[in-house]
């Protein structure tokens, strides 16, 4: 599901922001852009986020920034500077020139005072780093939290469609036999057969029949289904696949049916439960 989530972590020297962005995949693709110097917490980083997003592909950019307070370390070069005295004495005393270098003049020195800046320690940042990194993930799954409810509700009312028009096949079935009997019986009267109808090549035809056509046990199978799938709505962990696999049972039941019914009103409300299901299985690949 899409989504988007920014958390920032910090302390007196560095400030921590996290990006995380989310697209629709069927599987889990987790992407994370570090900085060269954090590059070894990657591995627990990724894991981190996979263990709360089961699917879509995830691009996580991590940024580090040295805060003004605390950004280096003055150095002075003690050794440097007593050179630099020593040789204004030499030639002090070498020309007659009076060279006195004061304490402010040694600033000027090259080399005496350096700003040595501070090393990024991963570990040391693993702590604020994951605090970003979990504040980013909070907003994003509560971006794709909003998007599943209207999905959820979009889902609902597809499967309401669905589930009337399996209850009119079930209404249906019964009289798909009474009609061959009946379609039956006129072709051996327009033929000129006299047969009674009580004749046993008859009523095993029927009988046949009726066993080949019998779908019962789909249409139960089916109601099955459907019910699990909106249990499904109700909980709390991740769904996407088991629903993914409700859909291709779901459509395994309802090629059964289209092939058993033998009957064209069952065969076009199972054309248009199957639109349905199709509608619904692109869906549910953007669930979690």
């Amino acid at each position: 599901m899409t989504g988007y989530g920014h958390g920032e972590a910090g302390d007196d020297t560095w400030q921590i922001t996290a990006e995380l962005s989310g697209v629709n995949r069927k599987q889990t693709d987790i992407a994370v852009n570090l900085p060269g110097r954090l590059v070894d917490l990657e591995p627990d980083l990724r894991r981190r986020i996979a263990s709360r997003i089961s699917r879509g592909r995830i691009n996580a950019r991590i940024s580090l920034e040295r805060r003004g307070a605390g950004a280096g370390q003055l150095r002075v070069d003690e050794t440097l500077a007593r050179q630099y005295v020593e040789a204004a004495r030499r030639v002090s005393e070498a020309t007659g020139a009076d060279l006195r270098i004061a304490a402010a003049d040694l600033f000027r020195a090259p080399g005496v005072f350096q700003m040595e800046e501070i090393e990024a320690d991963p570990e040391a940042l693993r702590g604020l780093v994951e605090q970003a990194t979990d504040a980013a993930l909070s907003k994003l799954i509560a971006m794709q939290e909003e998007e599943g409810r209207h999905l959820r509700a979009d889902l609902e009312a597809r499967l309401s469609f669905i589930a009337e028009h399996i209850d009119a096949v079930a209404a249906r079935a019964p009289e798909v036999i009474t009609t061959h009997r009946k379609n039956l019986f006129s072709r051996l009267e327009n033929a000129g057969l006299q047969l009674d109808l009580d004749d046993e090549r008859i009523l095993r035809e029927i009988g046949l029949f009726a066993e080949r056509c019998d779908i019962s046990e789909e249409l139960t199978r089916i109601d099955s289904h459907l019910k699990q799938f909106r249990r499904y709505f109700e909980d709390g962990h991740a769904v996407g696949r088991p629903l993914d696999f409700l859909c291709q049972e779901l459509n395994r039941e309802f090629n059964t049916i289209g092939s058993k019914a033998n009957d064209a009103g069952i065969a076009q409300r199972i054309v248009n439960a199957k639109t349905e299901l199709e509608k619904i299985r692109e869906q549910v690949q953007n669930v979690q």
